[in-house]
């Protein structure tokens, strides 16, 4: 087995930084030492394999995103980025492990599609992934699934107050899955919009001739936001279990969680890049059709209301927990440009699974989150939410050695021919300038990106069987 020695850097956890080496043994860490340390003998360095100066660099943990949708189909197309581009383009910006969705439209049967997002992504990832379970129509089979899928390492299930015939679930359907959730310590996940009003708001702004990619954004208002966010919350609270609120966007559905959890819920909110950085005015407000490109679910926020600068507020104050992409990335060209001149055709989402660690460390940069803030949102917090804490999350003897060298004197230009590796025609962050550089990336000790080269490969990434979440009080 190869050992490796990183030497000279900073090592920066969720609680603090400190000048270490850290020895890889293999695919895991050996040890975490103080630098010129003897504990392991004098000629350390001799006896290794392969030695990285990371002098002025920061050594983090590798990053999870706990949200992905590789490949998943939508609206008569499907995620553009294949399980093997995707992970591909999260090795190249510090992402060493996703948690992707398995799709359950009405009618067909949970474990079959879980065994088909298995086939999906056997042999074809290039970090460690693993799954949630998206459930739709809730029957007696779903809950008996539920049961199943946890034992498969399944630990989380994901459901939608929006989709009406795609998605939707009823609230007695939701009920009896968290009911469920709370008695086999499931993480139950929950897309907090009210659907019945959109459909409403979207079929008028149609009927009045707004259909530009704009009105995405106002049919979508975050009232409906909010509404369900308390919806779910109190459905959580009647049963016991807990909540875990994805891609939150409006300030005021924050408002929801954090009073909920002053209530002492175990109850959770993840945010995403695109609504911390981006806008309805400035990005869906495009000219013509090219706000297209930033219509996601739930939408861009209004910055004159000030949704942007809650949210950064949310992670210093941990009523938000941590950030994730929601990457479901669709090109222009025949997907996105199915939705000209009706905005409620056009696929939803957008690409960034390659840019979350650098995005997020502008906002250290900025001033925004502390550098060990920044680790736990992005690595530590999402890894112990879903039950993969001590393998991933952290860099500590016995973890999966996935860790990631990064440069603050380094810089990052994002942009369709800069540095762009999803399957995508477009960059949603094209003209993003990022203070700093992702240098090295080691997924379970091998070195998978370095100095600008991708040394990655298919095949390598192993699912990830998690165990219950490691998150709750």
């Amino acid at each position: 087995m190869t050992k490796t020695l990183i030497k000279n850097g900073t090592v920066v956890s969720a609680t603090g930084r400190a000048q270490a080496d850290v020895l890889i043994d293999g695919d895991t860490v050996a040890a975490v030492l103080q630098p010129g340390s003897t504990l392991l003998g004098f000629e350390i360095e001799r006896n290794v394999d392969r030695v990285i100066d990371a002098a002025g660099k920061y050594v983090i943990p590798g990053g999870v995103d706990a949200h992905t949708h590789m490949e998943m189909p939508f609206g008569g197309t499907q995620a553009s980025d294949t399980f093997e581009t995707g992970t591909r383009a999260a090795a190249w910006g510090g992402t060493t492990s996703i948690v992707d969705f398995v799709v359950q439209y009405p009618e067909q049967d949970v474990l079959s599609q879980h065994q088909v997002w298995q086939e999906k992504a056997a042999g074809n990832c290039a970090i460690d992934y693993g799954f949630h379970q998206i459930l739709s129509d809730v029957q007696d089979s779903s809950l008996k699934a539920m049961d199943e899928l946890i034992d498969e390492g399944v630990t989380s299930f994901k459901l939608f107050m929006a989709y009406k015939g795609v998605f939707l679930s009823d609230d007695g359907q939701i009920l009896r899955a968290f009911q469920k959730g709370a008695e086999n310590g499931a993480m139950m996940m929950m897309h907090a919009e009210n659907g019945a009003m959109i459909d409403v708001l979207v079929q008028q702004a149609i009927e009045a001739g707004n259909t530009s990619p704009y009105y995405h954004g106002l049919t979508r208002p975050w009232q409906a936001e909010e509404e369900a966010t308390h919806r779910a919350i109190m459905i959580a609270d009647l049963t016991g279990a807990p909540l875990y609120v994805v891609h939150v966007s409006a300030k005021q559905a924050v408002e929801q969680i954090a009073a909920a959890r002053d209530r002492g819920l175990n109850v959770f909110g993840e945010t995403c890049p695109q609504y911390l950085y981006l806008s309805l005015e400035e990005q869906l407000g495009a000219t013509g059709f090219e706000g297209a490109k930033w219509v996601c679910s739930t939408p861009l926020r209004s910055r004159a209301e000030g949704h942007q600068d809650h949210m950064w507020q949310s992670l210093r104050t941990n009523d938000i927990q941590m950030v994730s992409t929601d990457h479901c990335p669709f090109c222009m060209k025949d997907q996105k440009e199915m939705g000209v001149g009706d905005f409620s055709k056009i696929p939803n989402g957008i690409g960034s699974v390659e840019h979350r660690m650098d995005l997020m460390y502008q906002g250290v940069v900025n001033g925004q989150i502390s550098l060990e803030r920044w680790v736990e949102i992005t690595s530590t917090t999402p890894a112990r939410m879903f039950g993969l804490y001590g393998r991933k999350g952290v860099i500590q003897p016995g973890a999966d050695a996935d860790v990631v060298i990064y440069d603050p004197n380094g810089h990052t230009s994002i942009g369709l021919d800069k540095t762009h590796h999803m399957n995508m025609d477009y960059s949603a962050w094209e003209g993003f300038e990022i203070d700093g550089h992702v240098d090295t990336v080691i997924s379970r000790g091998e070195v998978i990106v370095d100095d600008e080269k991708y040394l990655g490969r298919a095949g390598h990434g192993r699912y990830l069987k998690r165990g219950l979440s490691q998150y709750l009080a």
